[in-house]
């Protein structure tokens, strides 16, 4: 009894930690940029408005939408790992190395494309087509076929999984390259956002468009805790504990396809986040996905927010892909994590 009160207060505290970095690295955010402002004027303006024009303007229309959108793809990337992992019960899987990812950067190309081509069809269309939904639908339809073609082929076998995580990556850029031949100076521009990563075009009306989007995705994955735990014993046995398999399955699929597709709509592909984040949560908290899920969307949250301060202030006035920070950041991390392991076993 009092081992399980240890481990659930340790628990308790690691999601209390998590939460109070994400926190911190959130009023960061704020602080961080080309025009210095207090840690008092922020709170002041984000309390009561206060502080003249060019500084509320910075934090409230530049600076707090662009840290909401990193919290909201950091949360979506690190519980899409965790869940990901947790399903195909293999530590190597995570949205950018399943062909998640790039199913939907591959769809949101193709709308980028083809989008241009619609409208001069059609440009009664044009309204409609220039909205983020538009966007967000073909990035979630495209994550949610990688995510499918990966379940149904990997299922039960991680080798098979992993094996088709790659085909399906290296389909999609292929056919990416394909566009990318074919599209026009503009939608070039716009490419290459996508491939690179950036949370550097957020305003309130992608805000509003993603927010809702992750939230729904949440509510999708984080009850599914408890039979992810029961499938680590194997899918078989699961069923014997009262776990609908194929519902789950078909559920965390749906969730991480809706957190990833609003994700890369809007910040294009960002690796390694997905990946580390699930298993540092674990290292921390232990293999609990209740404690999982959760931590791996605070962690995930304020690794990212980080990763783009870095991002915007390392080579300022110019500002890096906040996807080259990641994978700076993810890689060493990544393999001192399989370093560890080496030597643990």
């Amino acid at each position: 009894m009092s081992h399980g009160c240890t481990r659930q207060r340790r628990r308790t505290a690691v999601l209390l930690l998590l939460a109070a970095t994400t926190l911190a690295a959130a009023f960061a955010s704020l602080l961080v940029g080309a025009l210095p402002i207090a840690p008092a004027k922020v709170w002041s303006i984000l309390a009561d408005g206060a502080g003249d024009l060019a500084e509320r303007t910075t934090i409230l229309d530049l600076r707090l939408p662009r840290t909401l959108l990193g919290l909201l793809v950091g949360a979506s990337l690190g519980v899409g790992g965790a869940a990901l992992q947790g399903l195909f019960r293999n530590p190597l899987a995570d949205p950018t190395l399943v062909g998640v990812s790039s199913g939907a950067a591959l769809a949101t190309v193709t709308a980028i494309v083809l989008g241009d081509v619609a409208v001069a069809a059609l440009p009664a269309l044009a309204p409609w087509i220039a909205g983020r939904w538009f966007i967000m639908l073909f990035a979630f339809g495209g994550a949610m076929a990688a995510a499918l073609c990966v379940l149904g082929l990997g299922r039960g076998m991680a080798t098979s999984m992993l094996l088709a995580g790659i085909g399906i990556n290296a389909l999609s850029m292929a056919v990416v390259g394909l566009l990318v031949f074919a599209s026009n100076d503009r939608q070039l521009r716009d490419i290459t956002f996508w491939t690179m990563g950036s949370i550097g075009g957020a305003g309130w009306p992608t805000i509003a468009a993603v927010a809702p989007v992750v939230l729904l995705a949440l509510l999708l994955i984080l009850p599914c805790a408890r039979g992810l735990d029961a499938l680590t014993l194997g899918e078989r046995e699961a069923g014997h504990l009262g776990v609908p398999v194929q519902r789950l399955g078909l559920t965390v699929v749906a969730g991480v396809a809706l957190a990833v597709g609003a994700s890369v709509s809007v910040s294009g592909i960002i690796g390694f986040v997905g990946l580390v984040v699930p298993h540092l949560v674990r290292l921390c908290a232990g293999p609990d996905h209740r404690t999982v899920l959760a931590g791996s969307a605070l962690l995930g949250a304020a690794l990212m927010v980080a990763a783009d301060c870095i991002a915007r202030t390392i080579v300022a006035p110019a500002e890096l892909p906040v996807g080259v920070v990641t994978a700076f950041i993810g890689t060493p991390v990544f393999l001192w994590l399989i370093r560890r392991k080496r030597s643990d076993a």
